[in-house]
Parts: C-alpha cells; sequence; structure tokens
C-alpha cells in the first residue's frame, strides 16, 4: 500500500533527503513491508488446496509479484528518463502519467479501498485471537473488536508514525516467534504416534479450493504498493532489481516450508490462522496475546494513508485556519475516530480471517499486484518492448482478471 507523496506503512522507510538507506537497512524494509500476518494463514491453503499445490502456489504468485514490482520501477525509469524533474513517486503518479486524471483515481481508490481491508483484517485476526486465548469466557469475538475502538481511537491521534516503529518490529517478532512453535509442533507430531504423512492431500479434488487459496498467497505477500518507495529509499538503486530478487526468493521458500509444516502438523484440523490450532500453554498463550498487542498499535499505520486522504480534503475546507485547537483539527480528530469505528463495525461481520484474506487477496491485492502493473508497463513501454515481453505481460494481466472475477466468485459462494 502507499500514501501520497510520502512514504508510510513501513515507519523505517524515512531516511533524510542526504542519507539513503543502505543494501541491509533495504533488506529489512522489504521484510517489513511484505511479511505480515497472512503468513499465519499459509497452513490453512495448503489444506485447502494440497501440500502440492500450495508449494506451488505460492512459487508462482511470489516470482509473479516480484515481476510486477520490476514492472513498475521501470516505469518509473522510463518517465523518469523522458522528464528527470517530473515527479512519479507514487503508484498514483504512475497511473497518473498512464492515463491521466482517471488512471491517478482509480489507482488511488483501488489502494484506499485495500488499505481499509487489510485495516478490518488486522480488526478481525486480533478478534479471533482474543476469543481464542480468553475461550469459556462467553465474549463474542465482535466484543472483543469493539473494546479496540477507543484504544484505536487514541492511537489515530499520535501525530508521528516513528513512534509506532517499535511496536511493528514487536509485532514482526511475534510473527516468527509463532512461526518456530508451528514447526515445534511440527516435529513433535511426524516423530510421535498417529503422523502418516500419506494422510495429508497433495493435490485437491476440488478444484474451487486453487484459487480459495491462491488468494490467501497474495495476500501474504503485502505491501506492494510500497515498491517504489522501497527503491527510492536505497543509496544504491541499481542493485534494486538483484536485493529484491534475493529477498523475495528467501520469503517465498520460507512461505513454502511455513505452510507446508503447518499442514502437515494439524492436517485437516488447521484453522483459518494456524495459532488457533496451538496448545493452550504458556508459550503459546503469550505468543497469541503479543501477536494482538502488537498488531493494536501497528493497526494506526495502516489507517495513516486513509486519514491522510480525508484530511488533504478537510485542509482545503479549513485552510485558512492554523489554530491548533480550530474547528479543522477538532474535525480531523472526528474524522479519524470514525474511520476507527466503521472499519470495526464492517469488521465484526466479517465471518473468518481466512475468507476474508482470500476475498482481498483475489481482488484488490490481484488487482494492485498484477493488472495495474501489467497495464501501466504496457501503456508506457509497449512500443519499444520485444514480442515475448508483451506476450508475458498480458500473460499476467489476463491471468490477474481472470484470477480476481474467479477467485472472487469462489470466495463468496464457499470452497
Amino acid at each position: 500500500m502507499e500514501r501520497e507523496k510520502t512514504n508510510m506503512a513501513s515507519p523505517l522507510l524515512e531516511p533524510s533527503p542526504s542519507k539513503r538507506a543502505s543494501k541491509l537497512q533495504t533488506l529489512g524494509n522489504i521484510i517489513v513491508t511484505v511479511v505480515g500476518t497472512g503468513v499465519l494463514g499459509l497452513p490453512f491453503a495448503f489444506r485447502i488446496a494440497g501440500w502440492v499445490a500450495g508449494s506451488l502456489g505460492v512459487a508462482v504468485v511470489g516470482l509473479s509479484t516480484y515481476y510486477c514490482m520490476v514492472l513498475l520501477v521501470n516505469c518509473r525509469d522510463k518517465l523518469a528518463s523522458e522528464e528527470p524533474l517530473g515527479e512519479s513517486n507514487t503508484y498514483g503518479d504512475l497511473g497518473y502519467r498512464s492515463f491521466g486524471t482517471l488512471g491517478r483515481f482509480v489507482t488511488e481508490v483501488i489502494i484506499v479501498v485495500a488499505q481499509c481491508a487489510g485495516s478490518i483484517a488486522y480488526f478481525v485476526f486480533i478478534g479471533q485471537n482474543l476469543h481464542s486465548v480468553f475461550e469459556g469466557q462467553n465474549i463474542s469475538m465482535a466484543s472483543f473488536i469493539f473494546m479496540l475502538v477507543p484504544v484505536e481511537i487514541g492511537l489515530a491521534w499520535i501525530g508521528s508514525l516513528s513512534a509506532l516503529a517499535p511496536f511493528s518490529i514487536f509485532a514482526d517478532v511475534c510473527n516468527v516467534l509463532a512461526m518456530g512453535i508451528v514447526v515445534k509442533e511440527d516435529v513433535q507430531r511426524a516423530f510421535g504416534e498417529g503422523f502418516s504423512f500419506g494422510e495429508r492431500t497433495a493435490i485437491t479434488s476440488n478444484i474451487g479450493g486453487l484459487p480459495f487459496a491462491a488468494g490467501m498467497a497474495v495476500f501474504c505477500f503485502e505491501g506492494f504498493g510500497m515498491t517504489l518507495a522501497l527503491e527510492n529509499s536505497m543509496q544504491d538503486k541499481r542493485k534494486f532489481p538483484i536485493l529484491l530478487a534475493q529477498t523475495f526468493g528467501g520469503i517465498t521458500l520460507v512461505y513454502i516450508l511455513f505452510g507446508f509444516c503447518g499442514y502437515m502438523a494439524f492436517g485437516e484440523e488447521t484453522r483459518d490462522i494456524v495459532t488457533l490450532n496451538l496448545p493452550r500453554n504458556w508459550s503459546s498463550l503469550s505468543v497469541q496475546v503479543g501477536l494482538c498487542v502488537g498488531l493494536a498499535f501497528t493497526l494506526p499505520i495502516m489507517l495513516h494513508p486513509i486519514n491522510e486522504i480525508v484530511e488533504g480534503k478537510l485542509k482545503i475546507i479549513f485552510r485558512n485556519n492554523n489554530d491548533s485547537t480550530g474547528p479543522g483539527n477538532i474535525c480531523i480528530c472526528i474524522s479519524r475516530a470514525i474511520v476507527v469505528v466503521g472499519l470495526a463495525v464492517i469488521a465484526s461481520f466479517v465471518p473468518e480471517f481466512g475468507v476474508f484474506a482470500s476475498f482481498v487477496g483475489s481482488t484488490l491485492c490481484a488487482m494492485l499486484s498484477f493488472v495495474l502493473p501489467a497495464t501501466f508497463h504496457l501503456k508506457l513501454l509497449g512500443s519499444s518492448l520485444p514480442f515475448w515481453r508483451k506476450a508475458l505481460d498480458f500473460i499476467v494481466l489476463f491471468s490477474g482478471l481472470f484470477f480476481a472475477i474467479y477467485g472472487t466468485y469462489n470466495t463468496i459462494v464457499g470452497v
């Protein structure tokens, strides 16, 4: 995701104009931006698709996402060579340079809606995990979501994203700990009694399960809209594609191994968030609570681009008012509270994290990650591309459209 004219989603991406990120810092930024809570739904995707189909699906999605990220960088390089003083720093800028005002509008609407969907996914994830931790207390998932609202409103009023950066990193650490516990469970079950590798499905006989699982895989590769910000933050931009390829290769391999291990550990009992399968001991419950705390403090980062667009309109209305206690700032505080409440209400109606993640991955993420990059690349560089590159772009474009339509249908009707 991205925010207009500035960096967002990853508080690490704030280099000063005179200091760019090193190769190691850029590596960390890519990992923090791409890896999110969706990874904990991968074992469920492997259960739906089968471990062979799941592994191949994650590999194809990872390769396709990398290819389309490079397409965005190529588009900006092309525009920069034609107009060195022109600005094409965001996804919306590329939309404008490709198709004018309509291109910017469509691109930014998809980005904002996707950002809203990501925020809703955070609410659902936290609600489901807290409901699991306090199982037996007769408190619904929706109740936990609404308990978060006052906290999130207060955090949304914090002006500095950098103050929340440690919590974003903390959430990633909890992600890693949760993955480690799942792998430990897999090893224990593999060497325990009653485990049979033959009982695990290799390729599902339910064809509708494949696009459902693919949607979850696409959702796992978060932060696509941050591509240009990541590349722009790097000191030596020429090395960005190579570093991106190496990082994506590593992330994809970890995703495949984790999805495989999680499915092997819990089989047909694998739930849409694998932490819900963990035994109720202090280490598992601590990781679940840690995940919830980290994500609760990270949620305002997800909300920031939404607030920024709304506040941009409010600042136009109150442009002559510079008083920090004036009506403009009061309206900004109210608007941030309304955004939190609205997203929490929508989240309370979401049945499960896995279904919602697949729906978002099949629609918004597919459009952002595959359809738009291929379209922009064909529009801006099509005349100079060799036949095989054009053919590849068209394959990505039409595959993305087909996947979005068919995957959405399967998510809605159910697997």
